[in-house]
C-alpha cells in the first residue's frame, strides 16, 4: 500500500491515508479463475473513441488470452477520429489485464479496458494511449498524478412530442439542490447505480441532488489519473444502462436547459511522490496549504485556459453553460473568469487547502484526452516556473467587464469557435495529442460548430418568421 494525493472534496490530505493498490488481477491464470468465480460468459473489449464514448466488442470468455494477444480487432475506419482510412489497417484493441472486472447490472458479462495498437504498435490516435504518454513525463520524475472526478448528470424523459423533461414530475421546486423528496423519488436509480460502482471497486462517499430540477452528483474517491479517466467511462456505462432499464434518459450534457444550471465536472488535482503529496504545503503564507510546484501548475493551467476549453468543454452546448454576465437560471456556477482563488468557485480554479479544483471541465469531455492537456498544461508552467499571479476571492460574477478588466481577468472563450481558435494556436496543449490526432480533433470540432451555426432553431423560427 502506497499513500496517495487526496483530490475530492471533504477530506484533506494527511500521511495516514492508505490506500489499497493491489486489488486487481494480474495473471491470465487469476483472469481465468475471476471468469469462473463470476460465471462470466462474455468480456467487452472496452475503449473509447475521440468523443469520449465507450466502445465495445463482445468476446466469448474463452477467448480471453485473443483480447491479451494480438487484441479485439476493430475496422479503423469506423471508429471516430481514429484517422484510418476504409483502406487503412485494423485498430486492435489490446486489453489491460488489470482492469478486468465484472458488469453487475449485465450479469454474466466482463470489461477488459483496451489500449488501441496498430501494426503492433501502440496508437497514437488512441485517447488512452496519448495519456499514458503524458502520465511517462510524470514517472519519469517519480511522481504520480491523482485525480478526483465529480460528474454531475440529469434524469430526463421525453414527452409525446419528443420534448425533454426532468424523470420526476414533482421535482419542480425553484431551489431544488440538497432536496429530500427529489434525491429520494430516485432512491431506485441512484441505489442501484451506487451499489454497481462499489462492486466494481469504486468509493462511492456521498450522493446529493443537485441545483437543478433532474440533477444529481454522486461522487467516488479518487485515483491516479489513468484509473480516474477509467473509472469516469465505468461510471457512464452504468448509469446510461441502469437508467434505461428503469425507463430513464440519463445525460451528461453540460447545459440540457436554458433556464437551468447546467452540468460540468470539476477535476480535483494533486500529484504525489508515493510517499506524500507533493502539492501540499502548511507553510504557505496565502494559507491556501499549496506548494510552489502546485503554484507553478495552476500557472500553466491559468496561461493555456482558452486551449484547454476546446478538450475540457468540447461541445457547441458546453458554452451555453460557460456564460459570462446574466444567467437565465438567476445564479451560475460555471467557471467562466481565468483566476483562482480559495474557496470561490466563481474562479476556474479553487484551493480546496493543499490541492486544485479544476472546474472548467463537464461529463461531455473525453477524460484521457482532457487529462493529458491538463498534464501538460500544468507541467509547461513547471519547467518555466510561471507564477499564477494574485488570486481572487470575491464573487467574480458580481463584477463588471470593467472591474474585471482592471483586475486584469480574462474570461474563457464564450463559444466553441473561439475554443478550437486558441487551441490550435497552443502548441503545448496540441503537442499533448499529438499533430494528428490534434487535426483530426479540429477538423471533427469545426465541422461541428459548422452545422451548429448552419442550423435554424425554433427560436429563431419563432423570433423572425412573422417579424420582418
Amino acid at each position: 500500500m502506497k499513500y496517495v494525493a487526496e483530490a475530492n472534496e471533504i477530506s484533506q490530505p494527511v500521511a495516514e491515508d492508505l490506500v489499497p493498490t493491489d486489488t486487481a488481477v494480474n495473471t491470465v491464470e487469476e483472469a481465468k479463475q475471476f471468469l469462473k468465480d463470476n460465471k462470466i460468459k462474455y468480456i467487452l473489449a472496452q475503449f473509447v473513441d475521440i468523443h469520449g464514448v465507450a466502445k465495445v466488442k463482445s468476446i466469448p470468455a474463452a477467448h480471453l488470452e485473443d483480447i491479451l494477444g494480438n487484441g479485439a480487432g476493430f475496422a479503423g475506419g469506423a471508429i471516430c477520429g481514429m484517422g484510418i482510412k476504409p483502406n487503412g489497417p485494423d485498430y486492435m484493441a489490446r486489453g489491460d489485464l488489470s482492469t478486468l472486472t465484472v458488469i453487475p447490472w449485465q450479469p454474466g458479462y466482463a470489461r477488459i479496458i483496451c489500449d488501441g495498437h496498430v501494426n503492433g504498435k501502440p496508437y497514437n490516435f488512441d485517447s488512452r494511449v496519448v495519456l499514458k504518454n503524458q502520465i511517462e513525463r510524470l514517472n519519469a520524475r517519480g511522481w504520480t498524478m491523482f485525480t478526483g472526478l465529480e460528474p454531475e448528470f440529469s434524469l430526463l424523459k421525453k414527452d409525446e412530442f419528443g420534448q425533454m423533461h426532468p424523470f420526476d414530475d414533482t421535482d419542480t421546486l425553484h431551489k431544488p439542490c440538497y432536496d429530500y423528496k427529489g434525491i429520494t423519488r430516485q432512491s431506485a436509480f441512484l441505489e442501484k447505480l451506487t451499489e454497481s460502482l462499489i462492486e466494481v471497486g469504486l468509493d462511492v462517499y456521498q450522493i446529493d441532488h443537485e441545483d437543478a430540477n433532474g440533477q444529481f452528483e454522486i461522487n467516488y474517491t479518487y485515483a491516479d489519473c489513468l484509473k480516474s479517466a477509467d473509472d469516469f467511462i465505468m461510471f457512464k456505462m452504468a448509469a446510461s444502462e441502469i437508467a434505461n432499464e428503469l425507463g430513464m434518459i440519463c445525460t451528461y450534457m453540460p447545459k440540457p436547459f436554458s433556464n437551468r444550471p447546467g452540468n460540468g465536472m470539476h477535476l480535483h488535482i494533486s500529484i504525489g511522490d508515493g510517499e506524500k503529496s507533493l502539492f501540499h504545503d502548511d507553510s504557505d503564507p496565502t494559507g491556501h496549504g499549496l506548494s510552489k510546484l502546485a503554484y507553478h501548475f495552476m500557472a500553466g493551467l491559468l496561461e493555456h485556459a482558452p486551449a484547454l476549453c476546446a478538450l475540457a468543454a468540447p461541445t457547441v452546448n458546453s458554452y451555453k453553460r460557460l456564460v459570462v454576465g446574466r444567467s437565465l437560471t438567476g445564479a451560475t456556477w460555471a467557471p467562466a473568469y481565468v483566476t483562482y482563488g480559495d474557496n470561490n468557485r466563481s474562479t476556474m480554479v479553487r484551493i480546496p487547502y493543499g490541492r486544485l479544483e479544476m472546474r472548467l471541465p463537464d461529463g461531455s469531455c473525453n477524460p484521457y484526452l482532457t487529462t493529458a492537456a491538463i498534464i501538460a498544461a500544468g507541467m509547461d508552467g513547471v519547467e518555466r516556473e510561471l507564477d499564477p499571479g494574485q488570486g481572487h476571492n470575491t464573487n467574480l460574477y458580481e463584477l463588471s467587464p470593467a472591474e474585471l478588466e482592471e483586475k486584469g481577468i480574462a474570461i474563457l472563450p464564450q463559444n466553441l469557435h473561439e475554443a478550437l481558435t486558441a487551441f490550435e494556436k497552443d502548441s503545448v496543449v496540441r503537442g499533448a495529442l499529438g499533430e494528428g490526432l490534434a487535426n483530426e480533433f479540429l477538423e471533427l470540432k469545426h465541422m461541428e460548430w459548422v452545422e451548429y451555426m448552419r442550423h435554424v432553431s425554433d427560436w429563431e423560427i419563432s423570433r423572425y418568421a412573422e417579424f420582418y
